[in-house]
């Protein structure tokens, strides 16, 4: 089955969020919605989300899921704001625990803070599968970038999440907590492993040097032949040193301070104080 997807960029981000829906039917996904914010105010918006249900309502769709690739370090998520409006079931991989744990100590959390997944209606685990209306998606769990990663194949479709990016930008970073890049290079041989054919739907575009427009879906197939860091059959020891050295060089993202916080908890923010305040923690040198 080929679904329909509809993809929104996020260019404050460089976030891509989908829809995916049955080609015979009205029955979606949402995968990786971003929730607008402002680092310098502490401000959030809906802008993006209200687009996606914009679009949505607008084509009489029936939202079932709304699925997370990842924890996100470089975005937050607007899918509570998304199941509020639409509904569905939010889903994200049974590794969230391990993240839960990781950065409920970083962040100091309490007791209150439950680090076993239960913020989340479903999750999903190696060889799960599950339906969007007739379509149906299998998951395949693919750590390195975090140890929470997933990929949803619906039909002909991979959404890989950070994985990958296109080929002309290579791999995820490996070096958060939980982070290998030898557990990358593995996950990626599983994704291309996929027929040639199989479209693949990147999590994040930032534009390769001597490329002008964002792009955000390729193939099996070009992934195995073109990617700068995987391509060409490149060995795990060359590309364990490349990534390495790569990621030597890389700053921690703008927001992976906000997002971690409020991603662990599957978009919710964090308990507010007795006049309904909400703040988020600025943990020094802990990352």
């Amino acid at each position: 089955m080929t679904p329909i997807i509809k993809a929104f960029f996020d260019e404050a981000t460089n976030t891509v969020s989908y829809v995916v829906h049955e080609p015979q039917g009205s029955a979606c996904a949402v995968i990786d919605s971003v929730l607008d914010f402002d680092h310098a105010s502490g401000r959030t918006d809906t802008s993006s989300a209200d687009a996606i249900i914009a679009w949505i309502n607008d084509q009489a769709l029936d939202v079932q899921w709304i699925l997370e690739s990842h924890v996100h370090a470089d975005h937050l998520s607007a899918a509570p704001y998304l199941q509020e409006k639409l509904g569905g079931k939010i889903g994200i991989g049974a590794k969230i625990t391990v993240i839960q744990d990781t950065f409920g100590k970083v962040f100091n959390e309490g007791t209150e803070f439950q680090r076993d997944g239960s913020q989340f209606d479903a999750l999903f685990t190696e060889g799960d599968s599950f339906h969007i209306g007739q379509m149906r998606a299998d998951v395949l769990h693919t750590p390195g970038h975090t140890p929470a990663c997933m990929t949803y194949v619906i039909g002909d479709a991979a959404f890989v999440g950070d994985t990958l990016f296109m080929p002309d930008f290579g791999t995820a970073r490996c070096d958060f907590p939980g982070g290998s890049s030898e557990m990358l290079y593995g996950s990626i041989q599983r994704i291309l492993a996929l027929p040639d054919d199989t479209r693949v739907f990147v999590g994040h575009d930032y534009k390769a040097p001597g490329r002008d427009q964002y792009a955000w879906e390729t193939t099996v197939g070009e992934q195995k032949a073109l990617n700068v860091h995987i391509g060409h059959g490149r060995s795990i020891e060359d590309f364990t040193g490349l990534r390495d050295a790569r990621d030597a060089t890389l700053g921690m993202p703008k927001l992976i301070l906000p997002s971690l916080q409020i991603n662990m908890r599957a978009g919710q923010m964090p308990e507010p104080d007795d006049q309904g305040d909400v703040f988020l923690k600025l943990p020094l040198n802990k990352l």
